[in-house]
């Protein structure tokens, strides 16, 4: 089972910014910022289901190539509202909200890149 995980950021405000307005529709919040003076490396935010960040931003370098994350939703109505949230805070679209049968026949997800292109997607797995 993954405990956390994380991703590099080029701007870490606007990168910031995004996450917060795109995964508020599946409960995912800011939790924790550390400053680079904390961790000798760089600024980081957590963002997850309180009270437990599970997924970070670090500034620098962003990933290359960009990663796929993917985060659970509860239904396919915040897999809708993630999808509107992401793009209304600069997401650039990489797959609308819909069903993808190849994978399985309730596979519900929308796919957004980040700011940094990175793919984020939001999946439901259970039934209309």
């Amino acid at each position: 089972m993954i405990d956390h995980t994380g991703i590099s950021v080029s701007d870490f405000a606007r990168s910031k910014t995004f996450y917060q307005a795109a995964l508020a529709p599946i409960g995912y919040q800011l939790l924790l910022e550390f400053s680079a003076a904390v961790t000798g490396r760089s600024d980081v935010a957590g963002f997850g289901e309180p009270p437990k960040p599970d997924f970070w931003l670090s500034h620098g370098t962003p990933n290359q190539p960009p990663l796929h994350v993917a985060f659970r939703a509860a239904n396919r109505q915040q897999v809708d509202a993630f999808h509107a949230a992401a793009l209304a805070a600069g997401g650039r679209d990489n797959g609308a909200p819909g069903l993808r049968p190849h994978y399985h026949p309730d596979y519900y997800g929308a796919f957004v890149l980040d700011p940094d292109g990175h793919n984020i997607e939001v999946v439901c797995h259970q039934p209309a």
